[in-house]
């Protein structure tokens, strides 16, 4: 089902006014240039836009600015949404990808390596208990709740 226009229409000027954050990270992920793999960005998924997005890999990026600082809440919520529609969100820091852009890529590179993970809520039919416990044990999404950035989504830290 394509986005509302309304979404559509907000995700084309973020495109045409990005970050100087997104800026510099677009400019390593576009045309496949890290490990194959295309990117697009501001990108329409359901009432959201996301930074950056992998559909292939399932995997979305998104940078986060001062303006994140105060809503972690409605973060927390948006991952959740994001993640049960089948998405890893990685999330980085305006600063760190302006200061450490090689260092946030290597992450992203090695995010987009097959792994095999759980689906995040497991069937109870696939003998996934009742279906309220997440995926994980790579000891890369912390306690298995499948946010894999290094910004921690409960507390706002790194």
């Amino acid at each position: 089902m394509p986005a509302p226009a309304k979404i559509r229409n907000f995700s084309r000027s973020l495109r045409k006014n990005p970050t100087d954050a997104e800026k510099k990270l677009w400019a390593h992920l576009r045309r496949k240039q890290v490990s194959g793999h295309r990117f697009r960005r501001q990108h329409p998924l359901g009432r959201y836009i996301v930074d950056f997005i992998c559909l292939e890999a399932k995997l979305i990026v998104e940078i986060d600015g001062g303006q994140h600082a105060g809503s972690v809440l409605n973060d927390a919520q948006r991952t959740q949404w994001l993640q049960r529609q089948g998405f890893r969100v990685a999330r980085f820091w305006n600063n760190e990808v302006l200061e450490s852009t090689e260092e946030v890529l290597t992450e992203i590179a090695s995010l987009l390596v097959p792994q095999d993970f759980p689906p995040p809520y497991p069937s109870p039919a696939c003998g996934g208990g009742d279906g309220n416990t997440g995926g994980g044990g790579d000891g890369k999404t912390g306690a298995g709740d499948g946010n894999v950035g290094r910004r921690n989504e409960k507390s706002g830290s790194l």
